[in-house]
């Protein structure tokens, strides 16, 4: 087991490195090394089961950081384009795939294993669609959101095929009709076990291992949470073991642990999800690919083409933007994980489909995710060309200086554009948000139109001034210059938009505390952050660990700014 853990991580960071230098992304060299670890060439032989079953970690632990920052609010908010669009797409998938086996099939096609053969390429991989959007920094935008409500509903087909296969072909015993109403049921009984016994459990548990100030319980606390709840969705329910996950790390994203747990999780994630590649390269042989090369054709083109073409214009029917049809639609052109759980129990538990078929939508699989890895961080710079082109954009006044907000970007009003604002400008526009300027200075208002940057000119205290930048509609406002009027511009904000994130740069700390008395506002004070960082500076040099330097700075903000333990 050591052996082909050594061989298939080295393997993994070499390929991954080189990757990375030939600008591609390193999940083409975790797919390479799988294909290489398979190969007779190191002396004794590598367990391809070991490293698929440490790959199931790795998804789990993925689809529970998907869950800490994906809620429950935020699927409702897509529903309206995530569950037909997904549907339809799938729909479209199914039939084209279909279509291409009954065609180019392996040995002599029938309706019913063309139809098994796109129900298995119909659904994306969770695991490649949540790197592609982390990756491009659109995981936290509403294109993010609609991309990723839209696999919940494709993770919840798979559900129901995983539980029709055995009342449909095997000797269950239970007729269609008994079959989903206990899927019903369970997948009932396992939201609400989660949502609600679960939830008070693993809060009380979490906040007792929080005040042990142990940092390998509270790892060892996020890890029993993501499996264990895993394994009880599977084993207790009949529900897949990533639908699990992902509900617990819904509950625990929503506690004030949330941060903490994603930072625990996160090098445990990336070290087994790599083995999920590497697991899926050493199951795919090339030649039975170039053997059924018509079909693999046309799964590719089901894949890569009908399915984020479908997706496109089924989003932008639905009248959202052409920038989220194309965000939504670029990210879903690869198949993954489900595709090789549903051809696997396809094939080789109920025969409807031969192995030779399972191997071509492992090629498929290796070609789509490579391909959509590499490509899709050119879709960003496409869609910025098309602007400036007039292509794409909202519909909108000639007179109107500031855009509407836009449905698919989150809004944040910077208010001062001093050396802070620029900063803070540029790093919100990396990440795709949405950034409208409140400035005082005339000359620097001009440089920003000229430079394509929305920005009003007047004071952030006046309700017409925050009503132009759309506070209503924001997300955050966030006062850069220490000599602003933070008092009154927050109270004006807080009239028109009372849900809106208010985040403060002060010089003093009796400001900051005068500005904390409201729940949703986030201050930082130049005496309290310089004394703070002064003081982890000696002590970082002294040899003080992470988890100490936190937990003094905590104490030191609870203190001085009185703010509220645990927050």
């Amino acid at each position: 087991m050591i052996f082909t853990l050594v061989i298939g991580l080295t393997l993994a960071l070499l390929l991954g490195i080189l990757a990375q230098r030939c600008k591609l992304s390193p999940l083409v060299g975790y797919l390479v090394a799988g294909m290489i670890a398979a190969q007779p060439w190191w002396g004794e032989p590598v367990d391809g089961h070991v490293v698929e079953d440490f790959s199931h970690i790795g998804v789990v632990l993925l689809l529970f950081g998907v869950g800490l920052q994906f809620h429950f609010k935020d699927l409702m908010a897509v529903q309206r384009v995530a569950v037909p669009g997904a549907l339809v797409c799938m729909a479209l998938v199914v039939l084209a795939g279909g279509a291409g086996y009954y065609c180019f099939g392996i040995g002599e096609p029938t309706w019913l294993n063309s139809l098994m053969f796109g129900l298995c390429i119909c659904v994306s991989s969770t695991v490649v669609l949540t790197r592609v959007l982390t990756d491009n920094r659109v995981m936290q935008t509403p294109a993010g959101y609609t991309a990723l409500g839209w696999l919940v509903v494709e993770d919840m087909f798979t559900i129901v095929l995983l539980v029709l296969l055995p009342v449909l072909f095997g000797d269950s015993g239970q007729s269609l009709g008994e079959a989903l109403m206990w899927m019903v049921i369970k997948l009932t009984g396992l939201v609400l076990v989660v949502t609600m016994v679960a939830r008070k459990l693993m809060r009380t548990i979490f906040t007792y291992v929080a005040r042990s100030a142990s940092g390998e319980l509270f790892t060892l606390m996020v890890l029993v949470s993501a499996l264990g709840i895993a394994v009880l969705s599977a084993k207790v329910f009949n529900a897949s073991m990533e639908f699990g996950a992902f509900l617990s790390g819904m509950v625990v994203g929503q506690s004030k642990f949330a941060s903490r747990a994603a930072s625990d999780a996160l090098p445990m994630r990336d070290a087994f999800a790599v083995l999920f590649f590497v697991s899926v390269g050493m199951g795919f042989s090339l030649g039975g690919l170039l053997e059924y090369w018509p079909l693999a054709l046309a799964t590719l083109g089901a894949t890569m083409v009908v399915k984020p073409l479908g997706a496109f214009l089924v989003v932008r029917l639905l009248g959202k933007s052409m920038r989220k049809a194309m965000l939504v639609g670029g990210s879903l052109s690869q198949i993954g994980e489900f595709s090789f759980i549903l051809a696997t129990l396809v094939a080789g538990t109920y025969g409807l489909l031969p192995m030779e078929a399972v191997n071509v939508i492992t090629g498929v699989a290796i070609i789509s995710i490579t391909v959509n890895a590499a490509c899709y961080r050119f879709v960003p710079a496409v869609i910025m060309a098309l602007e400036k082109r007039g292509i794409g954009l909202p519909k909108r006044g000639s007179d109107d200086l500031i855009p509407p907000p836009s449905e698919d970007r989150h809004r944040i009003i910077v208010v001062g554009y001093g050396p802070c604002g620029k900063l803070l400008t540029g790093i919100f526009r990396k990440y795709n948000l949405e950034v409208i300027i409140i400035e005082m200075n005339i000359d620097t208002v001009n440089r920003l139109a000229g430079e394509n940057i929305p920005a009003i000119l007047g004071d952030a205290r006046l309700r017409p001034i925050l009503r132009t930048a759309g506070v209503e509609q924001a997300v955050a406002i966030v006062i850069t210059a220490p000599g602003a009027p933070s008092t009154d511009i927050t109270a004006t904000a807080r009239e028109l938009n009372p849900d809106i994130k208010v985040v403060v740069n002060t010089t003093y700390i009796r400001t900051a505390r005068e500005l904390m008395a409201h729940d949703n506002n986030t201050v930082f004070s130049g005496e309290a952050e310089s004394s703070l960082s002064m003081a982890s500076h000696v002590l970082r040099a002294l040899g003080a660990s992470d988890e100490q330097l936190s937990r003094e700075r905590q104490e030191a903000r609870v203190n001085i700014l009185g703010l509220k333990p645990g927050l």
